[in-house]
């Protein structure tokens, strides 16, 4: 079978277990917040303060220009940047933290990955209440553009689920590799536009930074969020192929492996 029929049947397989995809969903949701005090308000928190500590540094102490004022320019890329770290980082886990079913009657494990990117989700459009606040706080109102939002929101989901999937398979094999990654996470979100303008930087850092997929994607949502405009064509175009590409590729690399999980668990 070539890799568009698989492709089909890998997808017929999750609208056929899409109830067990909910279900893990939210007893995850449950399970991330049930001991804690603010429960879903963590979503939010970190964002905050995440804003406010590089809003003194790149604020008071060094004066970095912003199309916008610094707190909604910060707390969208943070809200963004928390989405994809949050949803790849349980990701890695979801296949070792469910070896019970892993190891048990046949159903696509993919669901598991999945499910800790549709968590991650949800405390997305949570964190965007805090954003809403924030815009009407300093007199920004939603435009048009907004009409634009769910693309950029597929994208980036789309982008997610293929790490999510390539680390949740390759931390099943090598355990080591979620250490390794949190190192490699710190150092590309500082290579990513999320507290700073990517016109900021110049030479080859800049450029870097510009075809850094998770930049495109942290600016398409200010475009159609803040700016009121939709996001530059080329680039938000080539970093829908690159997302779409990273999920297939990743997926059919996870379904080819996944009959041998449960002799790794």
């Amino acid at each position: 079978m070539n890799l568009a029929g698989r492709l089909g049947e890998m997808l017929s397989e999750q609208i056929e277990y899409r109830e067990l995809l909910v279900q893990l969903t939210m007893r995850d949701l449950l399970l991330r917040y049930r001991q804690t005090v603010i429960g879903l308000g963590w979503a939010a928190l970190m964002p905050v303060i995440n804003t406010a500590v590089f809003s003194v540094i790149f604020v008071r102490v060094t004066q970095v220009d912003t199309p916008v004022p610094y707190p909604l320019f910060a707390y969208i890329g943070f809200l963004v940047w928390n989405f994809f770290a949050s949803s790849v980082r349980f990701s890695m886990a979801s296949l070792t933290g469910n070896a019970n079913l892993v190891q048990k009657v046949y159903f696509p494990r993919e669901v598991f990955p999945f499910s800790a990117v549709l968590v991650g989700l949800v405390d997305l459009m949570v964190g965007s209440v805090v954003l809403a606040a924030l815009m009407a706080y300093y007199g920004y109102s939603v435009t048009p553009a907004l009409l634009f939002l769910p693309i950029v929101v597929v994208v980036g989901v789309a982008f997610t689920a293929g790490f999510a999937l390539l680390l949740a398979m390759s931390n099943l094999f090598y355990r080591d590799v979620k250490y390794l990654f949190e190192v490699v996470l710190m150092a590309w979100m500082f290579a990513t536009s999320v507290a700073y303008p990517v016109e900021s930087v110049d030479g080859l850092l800049g450029i870097l930074l510009s075809v850094n997929p998770m930049t495109q994607i942290i600016e398409a949502f200010r475009a159609v969020v803040l700016y009121g405009h939709l996001p530059a064509a080329a680039p938000f175009a080539a970093t829908a192929c690159v997302s779409v590409t990273v999920l297939m590729v990743s997926w059919h690399l996870f379904h080819k492996a996944e009959f041998s999980f449960a002799e790794n668990i």
